[in-house]
């Protein structure tokens, strides 16, 4: 069986280099066998109809983003011909039409193979609410997938696809990610069409992307980012490519005081590490009072939101209740004690607390939450099925009731082994902020992604200026402080921002040749050294004439630091170390240039 990283990135360069998306696809299902979980689809659509699809695409266009890109969609999004069960047999019907999402993704190039399951009708963070049998986590089958979009996260975790979607109300676009190692895009309300969903909670509603790491989540967001104007709910948001993160921001968490983890030491240990790698990178760090934010989380399953969810299943609930899982039942027929003075009532308490919490938020430029507070296993729901997935999504619950968009990423494990997470929250709109800030994070340590043996690779953002019309080169050679070259980056208006050196994942060599010059190379992790650089802030518009002066075999690529952070600097192609010499030990070029002058 072939085993080709499902990345984006690393899709595209094997097409490129001939693969053929008939040769995925067979790899998807292969890998569908080799997980053997049931559970994961509703419905696998089936593989001779994917590989027609497959060969449809014609010959590789690198110009679609998404071109042979396997993915899947929760089964609450309409597929023409195929059945929408929002996990609950009596309601099953069967659509006309794609959903508008659906529509997009496939004209970017991407294939779809199937509906995964949910907890039914997308009401819950546990995964286990679903009568189909529930899907087990990628990572550790004794803890819980994650819902209510469980068997998308689950597929993304196996490696079974790139990327699926998921919908996210209270956190299902989150939640499972954290559970499931893996990254969940959960964006602005309104930017990815809702038309062809089974709604929630119709007003508070998005459909959102799960994927290994964050570059892919954002391709599959801005490929599905389309404004749909048959969407009531729809928004137009203008949001270009991922960049390189911010070099400052105000990072808000929560304060000591109302931070929760309920009990859990080892989760309460693996944010502060992931809050102190922030500080590193340069972000002031601000705590804030959650209290208002709690307070928040609590109106969503009272009042307005819940009486939202039983608009959805009112007839099916007078026809037929026994058809609607029994919590998921309790839940909405909650909603039959209350009034449309309830709901208003709900209505005016939500802008209060909201107009108390703008002054904590007004201090920040986004929030970093831990995704989950802790972790519950299958046997904690068995036990208790309400009370973990409430607390579940503690961090969560409070988001869309107050339009943020937010993105979950993979931060590294923790003590005792458990994936690590994070959530960044922002404005409506600030999708590709905090996406950018996501990278910082998801770079950090050593990690594979969701539960495959594919190790993460730094992505190739774009050069990013951080917002003041600057951009970071790190240099190791000539153009140094006070050496021959370093006019170059002075005459260009460049300033050193700070010494410092490469990760340890780093050959450095002595290039032959009249001149003396460094050559940078990666290499495998734990064969190669830290090596000393310094990193020059130059005005972009002056970046295209400094690029002009680089001879090969050098270029400007991504160069990942010590502290985890990526800047564009200078590297070596790796066949111009033939007849170099290996200065690694020395790992740096003015001690080498100091040895050979003695």
């Amino acid at each position: 069986m072939k085993n080709v990283p499902l990345t984006i990135s690393a899709l595209k360069a094997a097409y490129a280099n001939g693969l053929s998306p008939e040769e995925i696809i067979e790899q998807v299902y292969a890998r569908i066998e080799e997980v053997a979980d049931p559970n994961i689809f509703l419905c696998l659509f089936d593989k001779p109809d994917v590989l027609a699809a497959a060969q449809a695409l014609g010959d590789y266009d690198p110009d679609k983003p998404l071109w042979g890109v396997p993915f899947a969609i929760k089964d609450n999004i309409d597929v023409a011909g195929k059945p929408t069960t929002a996990a609950c047999p009596a309601y099953t019907y069967h659509p006309k039409s794609d959903a508008f999402v659906v529509k997009q993704l496939e004209e970017a190039g991407a294939l779809l193979i199937g509906k995964t399951n949910l907890d039914q009708f997308a009401t819950g963070l546990v995964g286990l609410r679903t009568p189909y049998g529930a899907p087990k986590n990628a990572v550790d089958p004794e803890i819980v997938p994650g819902g209510s979009s469980s068997g998308s996260a689950v597929a993304v975790g196996h490696g079974i696809v790139s990327f699926s979607l998921g919908t996210d109300t209270a956190g299902s676009g989150r939640v499972p990610a954290a559970l499931n190692n893996i990254v969940g895009l959960k964006p602005t309300l309104g930017t990815i069409s809702a038309t062809g969903l089974v709604p929630a909670c119709r007003s508070l509603d998005t459909i959102s992307v799960f994927a290994l790491t964050v570059e892919d989540a954002y391709a599959a967001f801005r490929a599905a980012a389309v404004f749909d104007p048959v969407d009531s709910y729809a928004n137009r948001f203008d949001y270009g490519d991922l960049q390189a993160p911010p070099k400052q921001a105000v990072i808000g968490i929560p304060s000591k005081e109302t931070a929760k983890f309920f009990g859990d030491t080892v989760q309460a240990a693996s944010f502060s590490a992931t809050v102190s790698a922030l500080e590193k990178n340069g972000y002031e760090i601000r705590e804030i009072d959650f209290s208002p934010l709690y307070a928040v989380a609590d109106m969503l399953y009272a009042g307005a939101w819940v009486a939202e969810r039983y608009a959805v299943i009112e007839d099916l609930l007078k026809k037929d209740p026994e058809a609607v899982f029994p919590v998921t039942r309790q839940i909405i027929t909650s909603a039959e004690r209350l009034s449309a003075a309830d709901a208003f009532r709900g209505i005016y308490r939500l802008k209060e607390l909201i107009r108390e919490a703008e002054p904590l938020l007004d201090q920040i430029d986004m929030l970093c939450v831990p995704t989950i507070p802790t972790f519950y296993s299958v046997a904690d729901l068995e036990a208790d099925p309400v009370t973990p997935n409430s607390n579940l999504g503690t961090y969560t619950n409070f988001v869309n009731l107050m339009d943020m968009c937010g993105i979950s990423v993979p931060a590294p494990p923790r003590a005792d082994g458990r994936p690590g997470s994070v959530t960044f929250l922002a404005p409506a709109g600030e999708d590709q902020k905090i996406a950018s800030v996501a990278t910082l994070i998801e770079a950090l340590g050593e990690r594979s992604l969701g539960a495959t043996d594919w190790p993460f690779t730094t992505p190739e953002l774009g050069a990013g200026t951080g917002g003041d019309g600057m951009i970071e080169i790190a240099v190791c050679g000539a153009h140094m402080e006070g050496l021959a070259l370093n006019s170059q980056l002075t005459d260009r208006g460049a300033t050193l921002a700070h010494s410092g050196r490469t990760a340890p994942d780093y050959k450095f060599f002595a290039l032959p040749g009249d001149i003396p010059r460094p050559g940078l190379v990666r290499t495998v992790p734990g064969t190669g050294a830290e090596i000393a650089l310094e990193v020059w802030r130059m005005p972009i518009e002056n970046f295209g004439s400094f690029m002009q002066l680089i001879p090969a075999p050098l270029g400007i690529g991504s160069v990942q630091l010590a502290e985890g952070t990526t800047v564009k600097g200078f590297i070596c192609e790796a066949a111009a170390t033939d007849g170099a010499t290996d200065i690694t030990e020395i790992a740096d070029w003015r001690q080498f240039l100091a040895s050979t002058a003695n």
